[in-house]
């Protein structure tokens, strides 16, 4: 039951698209906090992150198949499947 809240959670966020909020944890339970910080988009490519973003203060190698790469900048953090965006996650 759980799980399924959480999947119905996570489609839901994903048709939203354009909106800009966080996935907040408190007492267990899944919630969305606003946020401003610009990020990039899902789909988006590493080369236009480096060209909007500028260079990440951290680069993580890919792990795993698919391959999952992290960039870390000041704020947020940006998850690659090979060089497109999949998430990007504002630091709290």
């Amino acid at each position: 039951m759980r799980s399924t809240k959480l999947l119905a959670l996570l489609i839901g966020c994903a048709i939203a698209g354009g909106a800009a909020a966080e996935t907040l944890v408190v007492d267990g339970q899944v919630q969305l906090a606003q946020s401003s910080i610009a990020r990039p988009g899902r789909g988006t490519t590493m080369h236009d992150v480096e060209a909007r973003f500028g260079t990440p203060q951290k680069r993580y190698p890919a792990v795993g198949k698919p391959p999952i790469t992290r960039w870390d900048y000041p704020s947020f953090s940006v998850y690659f499947e090979y060089s497109r965006v999949v998430h990007s996650v504002v630091h709290g």
